[in-house]
């Protein structure tokens, strides 16, 4: 049996499936694409709030980092603006 899953793709399923165990992977795949559509709604609004990069938080991370380290670390405009990604370079800022 094959369904329409979105997008040109169908789904297999196997003959010998009952109607719970064809129900039951319909009702996975469909829970993984619903995910997969979340993960990119909330990275597309991740990137429109990074848009602006250190402006306005480039003195507030080089202060934490100084906090921590006991050593000045101020971001460039050449750094990437994700604060977890900075952070694990901080050694070469």
């Amino acid at each position: 049996m094959r369904l329409p899953v979105g997008e040109g793709a169908t789904l297999s399923l196997p003959p010998e499936a009952t109607d719970g165990e064809a129900a039951a992977i319909v009702a996975a795949v469909g829970a993984h694409l619903t995910d997969l559509d979340r993960v990119a709604v909330a990275a597309a609004a991740v990137d429109r709030e990074d848009d602006g990069g250190w402006d306005g938080r480039r003195w507030a991370f080089a202060g934490r980092t100084e906090a921590l380290s006991g050593r000045t670390a101020r971001p460039t405009d050449a750094t990437p603006a994700d604060p977890w990604t900075a952070a694990g370079r901080s050694d070469r800022l």
